[in-house]
């Protein structure tokens, strides 16, 4: 089959593989959507953390945004995963460490993470081998678009429910991007009051396109606090301006990742009572996104630009393509 594989930094190709076979407790998804994110770009330039830890190593098989049709079943698998269109968790924990165990398989120190960590193979490819555990059911109502904007769907997800929104409470969301719109979405969605933080006017005047009137470049800001602020941005300063920003006893969400540490005073965050949550994955997440998108209280259609082959995978990952949203999708069949 073919499959996109980054050899080194800078340098990828798409070659014929070995399809995957289904092992004990696995099925093979045939990949039908698979998004690319900042985590595969940072992948192909070199600077991603793992590589440097050791925990992924090049050749890597990039891909963790999917959806798809479950086309085989191992041994010990339910045969009525055959044929079901499907997404799934990215991190797949041992099963048998105390994380594990609580549910926390995402923070699992033997953990894969599906086309990240520990060469676990990615959905950039003809097909995916996976877990059934990790396996989630898509309804009619989600197509393989929505579908493969699920994971980073559960990620925004687990922001929001992290800042607490509420009808009568003001949320603010810094870095209009995939994460950060979607945040605002399901923020929307839970009925918080949404400005969106940006810095170019093209981000902004997308965010307003999308329903989002509040969307500001830091200049612009109004002077009001917010009862919470989530920062999805890889601005090293933003935490920092998030714990100024937000009305004591409130609460400052980061999710986004910059390339340097942040700094933040922590007297401060004490003596305002703010409540700081970071956040890693869309596990937990996955199940409670499926459903919005499905009874359409959440639509992130909007924030694909388009849909490409894997030939053209390589100019979507370096930048070289580039749309009026922020999300590209590939089709490895197409």
């Amino acid at each position: 089959m073919r499959a996109f594989v980054i050899t080194g930094p800078g340098r990828s190709e798409v070659v014929d593989v070995e399809p995957p076979q289904a092992g004990h407790g696995e099925v093979v998804v045939d990949v039908e959507r698979a998004g690319v994110c900042g985590t595969d770009m940072e992948i192909l330039r070199g600077d991603m953390a793992y590589t440097a830890s050791g925990d992924a190593a090049y050749p890597m098989r990039i891909g963790h945004e999917w959806s798809g049709t479950v086309s085989a079943v191992g041994e010990g698998v339910d045969p009525s995963w055959l044929g079901r269109r499907v997404t799934g968790d990215t991190m797949l924990g041992c099963g048998h460490c105390v994380r594990c165990v609580n549910g926390r398989q995402h923070l699992c120190v033997d953990r894969y993470e599906i086309g990240i960590r520990r060469g676990w193979p990615g959905a950039l490819a003809e097909q995916l081998p996976v877990p059934a555990k990790a396996l989630f059911a898509l309804p009619d109502e989600v197509d393989p678009t929505l579908g493969a904007m699920v994971e980073p769907g559960g990620n925004a997800l687990r922001a929001v429910r992290a800042a607490e929104p509420a009808p009568g409470k003001t949320v603010l969301v810094m870095g209009p991007g995939t994460i950060g719109l979607l945040a605002a979405m399901f923020a929307r969605y839970k009925g918080a009051d949404v400005h969106v933080l940006g810095v170019t006017p093209e981000s902004l005047k997308f965010a307003r396109d999308l329903g989002f009137d509040n969307a500001w470049t830091r200049d612009e800001l109004p002077a009001t606090p917010y009862d919470a602020i989530i920062d999805a941005s890889n601005a090293r300063e933003l935490p920092a301006f998030a714990l100024d920003r937000v009305e004591p006893g409130g609460r400052v969400v980061c999710i986004g990742i910059s390339g340097e540490p942040s700094f933040v005073d922590t007297r401060q965050a004490v003596l305002k009572d703010v409540s700081l949550v970071g956040i890693l994955s869309a596990s937990g997440g996955l199940g409670e996104t499926i459903e919005a998108y499905a009874s359409g209280s959440v639509d992130p259609r909007p924030l694909v630009a388009g849909v490409v082959g894997l030939d053209q995978a390589a100019d979507v990952l370096a930048g070289r393509l580039r749309g009026t949203a922020p999300k590209f999708h590939i089709d490895p069949r197409g």
